[in-house]
């Protein structure tokens, strides 16, 4: 039985160390995805800019105005239009900044404050493998270690709370006789 905890311990470590494999490469993958919409915002708004450069002195958001202060319902929703397309664009900017900040702001980016619909595309289209690349041995031996360690100080807690009643009642029987 002994055994088997052994290798019950080995597995959840090893699969602790897969996981962590793959969160540089999925990181990598989530910051790709998220210069790629930028550039794309980008694109869908650089005739409209070039419009506010030549009426406006470039100032996008007063080109915004007078296409939302036009009497047609046509041009009015298209300044609508053209104030989201720029908040998204001024969205993924942001979020690619901050990604870029430092070496761990990729990671906090990814995992803790992620644009959300970039994140769910990132892991639908994720293609598991493992790179062995230094950072990535690294993160996956620290989750495995950080993964077996909570499991099983989790389990130690768990017996020590089940098997201490357990042993109070049988000395106490014991004491008895």
């Amino acid at each position: 039985m002994r055994r088997l905890f052994e290798y019950l311990r080995l597995v959840l470590f090893v699969g602790g160390v897969l996981v962590g494999i793959q969160i540089p490469t999925f990181v990598d993958q989530y910051g790709k995805r998220l210069d790629a919409h930028w550039q794309e915002s980008q694109l869908s708004l650089k005739q409209f800019q070039l419009d506010a450069d030549k009426y406006f002195s470039g100032d996008l958001s007063k080109l915004v105005q007078h296409y939302q202060s036009s009497s047609d319902p046509v041009i009015n929703d298209g300044g609508k239009s053209i104030a989201r397309l720029q908040s998204r664009h001024n969205q993924l900017k942001e979020a690619l900044r901050r990604f870029a900040e430092n070496q761990f702001s990729p990671f906090i980016e990814t995992l803790i404050k992620p644009v959300p619909e970039i994140r769910t595309e990132a892991w639908s289209n994720y293609n598991f493998m493992i790179v062995l690349e230094p950072f990535a041995v690294i993160w996956g031996l620290t989750l495995g270690l950080l993964f077996s360690l909570i499991v099983e100080a989790s389990l130690a807690l768990l017996a020590l709370v089940l098997v201490r009643p357990f042993r109070r009642r049988r000395t106490r029987t014991m004491r008895r006789f």
